[in-house]
């Protein structure tokens, strides 16, 4: 499997990567837990089939040292012991943000509410803006087929 673009190939859509590269750069320094934004960016992954942010992020987060048992039940969170109850709001507000077109209203207050039980509004403002992040990103590499499997740890620095 070939991508029917290379999304750096053109000084427009590689100004474009920089620039969500530094929105991503500013939401790794925030307060929200460098585990919590993997498996934010993992689920969204999932959700949107994007097999090369999936890959991606698995295998930053195992660099990091999230085990093998816990990538494996992201897909299945809510039925799996292996993650805390903040994590499980992170996930959720992130199921939600990323299914806005399945769910009128999009996230509920419910959701909202659990996860401001666990993140100050610093870092639930760093949680929104991932999930818009990672978004953004699994639309671009899904239209144009980036296909997965190839990505090494530390890649794009």
């Amino acid at each position: 499997m070939e991508a029917r673009l290379n999304p750096f190939g053109s000084p427009l859509t590689g100004k474009f990567l920089r620039s969500l590269r530094a929105a991503g750069a500013v939401l790794a320094e925030s307060g929200l837990p460098s585990t919590t934004q993997e498996l934010v960016k993992i689920r969204a992954s999932q959700i949107n089939g994007c097999g090369f942010c999936t890959d991606m992020h698995v295998k930053e987060a195992a660099h990091a040292g999230e085990t093998s048992l816990r990538l494996n039940l992201i897909a299945v969170w809510r039925e799996a012991t292996v993650f805390t109850e903040a994590e499980r709001a992170a996930l959720e507000v992130t199921e939600q943000g990323t299914r806005i077109a399945d769910a009128a209203g999009g996230v509920t207050d419910e959701a909202w509410a659990e996860a401001a039980k666990h993140y100050d509004e610093e870092q639930l403002g760093a949680l929104v803006s991932l999930i818009a992040l990672i978004n953004a990103y699994n639309r671009l590499n899904v239209i144009v087929r980036n296909p997965a499997g190839d990505y090494q740890v530390g890649q794009f620095g």
